[in-house]
């Protein structure tokens, strides 16, 4: 499996989530530029990862012109094959401006930019520390759509306190039902606010993100577990 970190004007966690994969977790990664306009080399089996950032300065919306960058055509039509795509954070807003996820990125319920660890539970309980840094983390979506990606297992983190209540304060930033990161119906496209790639090196002192791209990517932890 290889990984393509693409490359936004103002991305600025391209190269974190390029040497976790890469360092950290034993994986092909490579570079893509913003203004190629095709994805050479990559199969469904392969992931494209969307990094955060403030891609194109964030003008007008967070992933708003990103999301008419030359390679999100390219990105969009390799998801509709079914090849996988990641968006983390700036990422997780280019996803739903491209329409690859439902629901919106809005301002942080208190206005601020938030920067700091979180805790986060996974579908199957597990509690992660996991960093988060935005200013627009904010998941909304209509009811409809809430009931749906609850319905259809679509969730795959929410914000909690680290026993994994999920309360008002562990909320960072006003997700509605405390969502933190969903998937596609399909199941291949991803996009979370909390940084996973902030957390996969025994140097930085916490691990937890390891799990997350385990969960997502089972060839990963299959690789992870053959070479200890």
């Amino acid at each position: 499996m290889k990984f393509g970190v693409v490359v936004f004007p103002g991305s600025n966690c391209d190269r974190d989530i390029y040497e976790a994969l890469k360092n950290d977790l034993g994986q092909e990664a490579v570079m893509l530029w913003h203004k190629d306009a095709d994805l050479p080399g990559f199969t469904t089996e392969d992931c494209i990862v969307l990094p955060g950032g403030f891609s194109y300065g964030d003008y007008l919306r967070t992933g708003a012109i990103a999301r008419f960058s030359p390679i999100m055509q390219a990105v969009i039509d390799f998801a509709k094959r079914g090849g996988k795509v990641l968006g983390v954070c700036n990422g997780f807003q280019i996803l739903c401006e491209s329409h690859l996820l439902p629901g919106a990125l809005l301002r942080n319920n208190h206005q601020k930019f938030i920067c700091k660890n979180t805790f986060v539970k996974d579908a199957e309980g597990n509690v992660l520390k996991i960093p988060v840094a935005h200013g627009e983390g904010r998941y909304h979506a209509d009811e409809a759509t809430l009931d749906a990606l609850e319905a259809n297992g679509q969730v795959l983190l929410r914000y909690c306190d680290e026993q994994g209540n999920l309360t008002n304060e562990a909320n960072p930033n006003g997700s509605v039902r405390s969502i933190a990161g969903i998937r596609n119906a399909e199941g291949n496209v991803f996009g979370m606010m909390p940084h996973p790639e902030r957390a996969c090196s025994t140097a930085l002192g916490n691990t937890d993100g390891r799990q997350i791209f385990e969960m997502l990517f089972p060839v990963i932890k299959e690789q992870l577990v053959a070479a200890h």
